[in-house]
């Protein structure tokens, strides 16, 4: 038996992992964790009983602990409530599939607590690699990719030796407004972005592969999973998500995982790891497929990418401006107060202001956050 415990179950990730929890007896959920939508999670409670439930906010824990009572579940709250349930006694792997920077303080404490990790947050490598990295191998602890271009590129790397890589190359599918140009996105709606022609997501993630960034955190993520210098990293758009990323090695093989796009293989691949197990769904036909076609990322028109890489490349605090300068833009975008392109300009505007802090601890880090984000509230 594993026991897991969830960060996100009410997401898109979560929903899933909830899924091969379904098809897998000898996976227990031992605590679930969630933000606000406490109606889908009285339902997990009641499917899954868990010994711990989790919700940002006191009032919806309230809520939540009187429509639960007859459960026998404990209902935390807030940040401390998160780190609870990161660090519960029992449990074997943490998935955290919570989306943002809140991510960061449990993952961290999960890893003190010798939990590994199922990380399907990107923001927490993206603005704390530094430190989760050296962390989790101080408290020999696995950090597990589940997002897909990772996964793949984990898969590849499976009894290879990392001084025989060349090249990681991270696909994108282009996202919904492939080959367009910056005067075509100047009236693009929020249900034009969130119509992504392939995976099906949770709405920023959605938002985020529109203008690319998300291909940027995928970069920045991938240069501590893997430990590579950041010229080892590439971006090559292939639109029907049938290659999910590449590893080329320095003899010239390249090696690919190909498959359907569907989330529910590499969230079973980081919690069986490394057993693989059957898995339903759509397999990908051969006979069918005439061709596999890829591009190179447009990035004088999807600025999200090279600003992430500048960021990257420019380190300390940087990857944290523009991380938080792209949460605050997407939140403001999905409420309809500013424009598509609108995304690009937060960011910019958020990078030029910013003086970087060299070497940012937690403090450092969070501090960073909420100065971006007082900023762009007190200009948006």
């Amino acid at each position: 038996m594993k026991n897991i415990a969830i960060l996100g179950s009410t997401g898109s990730i979560g929903s899933q992992t909830l899924d091969i929890v379904r098809q897998n007896p000898d996976l227990r959920v031992k605590g679930l964790g969630a933000g606000r939508n406490i109606d889908l999670l009285e339902k997990q409670i009641r499917e899954f009983h868990p010994v711990l439930a989790a919700v940002w906010g006191e009032e919806d824990a309230k809520t939540l602990r009187t429509r639960t009572a007859d459960t026998g579940v404990r209902v935390v709250s807030g940040m401390d409530g998160l780190i609870e349930l990161a660090v519960m006694e029992g449990t074997d792997i943490l998935v955290t599939a919570i989306v943002g920077m809140i991510g960061i303080r449990p993952t961290m404490e999960a890893i003190r607590a010798g939990k590994d990790i199922a990380l399907a947050n990107k923001e927490t490598l993206v603005t704390a690699g530094h430190l989760i990295m050296p962390l989790a191998e101080k408290n020999h602890v696995r950090i597990l990719p589940v997002d897909s271009e990772h996964s793949a590129i984990f898969q590849a790397l499976h009894g290879e030796q990392k001084r025989e890589v060349s090249r990681l190359l991270i696909t994108a599918s282009g996202g919904p407004f492939r080959g367009r140009k910056t005067e075509d996105l100047k009236k693009v709606t929020v249900e034009d972005t969130l119509k992504h022609p392939n995976w099906v997501m949770g709405q920023k993630i959605t938002v985020d592969s529109a203008t690319l960034v998300n291909k940027g955190l995928e970069v920045m993520e991938a240069r501590w999973l893997f430990d590579m210098d950041l010229p080892q990293i590439e971006v090559v758009v292939q639109p029907k998500s049938i290659i999910h990323s590449m590893v080329e090695f320095q003899d010239g093989a390249v090696i690919a995982q190909l498959g359907t796009p569907d989330m529910h293989l590499p969230i079973q691949y980081a919690l069986f790891y490394p057993e693989r197990r059957p898995l339903g769904g759509e397999r990908l036909d051969f006979r069918a497929l005439k061709e596999i076609t890829f591009e190179e990322p447009d990035m004088e028109t999807f600025l999200g990418l090279p600003m992430a890489i500048e960021a990257a490349r420019r380190g300390g605090s940087m990857p944290t401006v523009f991380n938080a300068a792209n949460e605050a833009a997407v939140k403001l975008f999905l409420s309809r107060k500013i424009s598509f392109l609108d995304i690009y300009t937060i960011i910019r505007s958020s990078m030029d202001r910013h003086t970087i802090i060299s070497d940012p601890d937690l403090t450092d880090i969070l501090g960073t956050e909420q100065d971006t984000r007082d900023w762009i509230e007190s200009r948006w």
